[in-house]
């Protein structure tokens, strides 16, 4: 458990949100003219895909948070 507190959480934090604000934003202004005219299952399978793709790297961005490394503490 560390005893001081780090920079990387609260920027970590504020990244994140900001982050994934700017993917929305992104997602919401695209997605729609590319697969407006697809039928309603595959628009919720590219949104589903869309909607869960962001969780890839949040595993080692959490790791950095806390450790200031981007591997897994051995």
């Amino acid at each position: 458990m560390r005893e001081t507190p780090t920079w990387r959480i609260p920027f970590g934090i504020i990244s994140l949100f900001v982050l994934l604000i700017v993917y929305g934003v992104v997602i919401a202004r695209y997605a729609p003219g590319i697969i407006g005219t697809w039928s309603g299952a595959a628009q919720t399978v590219v949104y589903v895909v869309l909607g869960l793709i962001w969780l890839l790297p949040l595993k080692r961005f959490l790791i950095w948070m806390e450790t200031g490394r981007w591997t897994p503490p051995e």
